[in-house]
């Protein structure tokens, strides 16, 4: 039974199915041929599996992400990072590295990020030097750090599925974060110094003061988001639909880019992400469930203890195999379905679950932009039109610092909980 749960997830997944499909399917030949269950245990399942509060946080988050990323907000922001890095060698990318890190904030998802910063400030970095590869390399890596940026619909997907505080998760993903958009805007620099690219306009405490007077409404955003959260006024799943209602004040009544009909387009296009996102969901429950009673998990603790793997071996291998799968699933999916699977391994190894849901989320976002399959290069690719052969040179550098950037993560733990350990257990 357990080679047909990898062998046939592997080739439906070559053929091109929708994992969802894959996950059913793998699921239904088990049941049917080689486990002497009710089949009614499937639906038991798969309904078990959305029957968490935790994911409820998910599509208000959707919903403010997408009010903001239609109603304009985007360049508020980008105008605002500009004012303060524009003396900055490499100020230009060095800007999509911070809006995209802010706009995450706001957000929580890696590929209206990316859509969002990238229409934005692809052309200027066109036409300011910057070759087509660099400048859809950068935009493509840096919005995948909304994934880490908290609030993270990943790191609410891995809370509810690892059964672990999604506060804590947020609190963790801010150092790792900043750590990462720290590490590629000082590469920018070098990069751009020895281009000789210069910067894009002079200090000017004037249009510091005017992007923020004209931003500030957007730029309060995280401040009451993860302000209402850390300080206990509400749950994530209340900050989520604080968001989406504070989103359509701003958006609407406030800076006046998005009418009713812009406010719908939001609405279904957040049903159809939340629909996707739960289906898979429901899918996952059902067949991690049946890896579970086949003790596919359990088999592989008992291998590794076996072998006597210590904990920093068993990282690399985990750091390895999600690495791969980041490559050719998205987030959600790669969640959803390893999670179950290497929870019982990573308790076994004595590893902090919060930790290891950082060093998760983190090879995932690596997996946004690395070829052949990355969301955000189809995104910058679809939404940019940039050519696909330049954005898989342009990727090349940034998936290494991301790499670096994880390492550090992965093997110095208090980069990530030292922060949690501030609110107590």
């Amino acid at each position: 039974m357990a080679w047909v749960m990898v062998l046939l997830p592997l080739g439906l997944l070559a053929l091109g199915f929708p994992v969802f499909l894959i996950l059913v399917t793998t699921s239904a030949v088990v049941l049917f041929f080689f486990m002497d269950v009710p089949l009614t245990i499937a639906h038991l399942k798969m309904f078990g599996s959305v029957d968490n509060l935790s994911f409820l946080a998910a599509p208000f988050f959707i919903f403010a992400g997408e009010l903001m990323s239609r109603g304009g907000l985007s360049n508020r922001i980008v105008a605002w990072v500009l004012s303060m890095a524009g003396p900055m060698r490499g100020s230009l990318p060095i800007t999509a590295v911070g809006s995209c890190a802010f706009f995450g904030a706001m957000s929580g998802s890696g590929a209206a990020t990316t859509a969002a910063v990238g229409q934005v400030l692809y052309k200027p970095l066109l036409r300011n030097g910057y070759t087509e590869s660099f400048a859809a390399g950068v935009l493509a890596s840096s919005g995948a750090i909304a994934v880490i940026i908290p609030p993270s619909i990943a790191m609410i997907i891995y809370g509810g599925s690892a059964e672990v505080s999604v506060v804590k998760l947020f609190i963790a993903g801010f150092l790792p974060g900043l750590l990462l958009a720290g590490m590629m805007a000082a590469y920018i620099y070098v990069y751009a110094r020895i281009n000789k690219l210069g910067t894009t306009q002079s200090f000017s405490l004037r249009k510091i003061l005017g992007a923020t007077r004209n931003g500030v409404l957007a730029l309060l955003t995280p401040l009451i988001i993860l302000g209402g959260i850390y300080s206990g006024i509400f749950d994530p799943t209340e900050a989520g639909a604080v968001a989406g209602i504070y989103a359509i004040a701003v958006t609407m009544f406030a800076y006046r880019d998005l009418d009713w009909r812009g406010v719908w387009v939001a609405a279904v296009r957040t049903a159809y992400v939340c629909a996707q996102i739960f289906i898979i969901i429901a899918a996952a429950g059902l067949y991690s469930w049946l890896l579970t009673v086949s003790g596919v998990p359990q088999a592989i603790v008992a291998f590794i203890q076996d072998i006597g793997a210590e904990t920093w071996m068993v990282l690399l291998a985990i750091n390895l195999l999600l690495l791969l799968v980041g490559c050719l699933l998205d987030p959600t999916s790669a969640i959803i379905i390893l999670t179950p699977l290497l929870i019982p391994i990573v308790t076994a190894a004595d590893i902090d679950l919060i930790h290891f849901g950082i060093i998760m989320v983190m090879n995932l976002e690596i997996g946004m932009f690395t070829p052949p399959f990355g969301l955000n290069i189809f995104v910058v690719q679809s939404v940019l039109r940039a050519p696909l052969a330049a954005i898989y040179r342009g990727v090349m550098p940034f998936i290494l610092i991301n790499i670096l950037s994880l390492a550090i993560v992965t093997y110095v733990p208090d980069v990530s909980l030292v922060l949690t350990r501030l609110i107590g257990p």
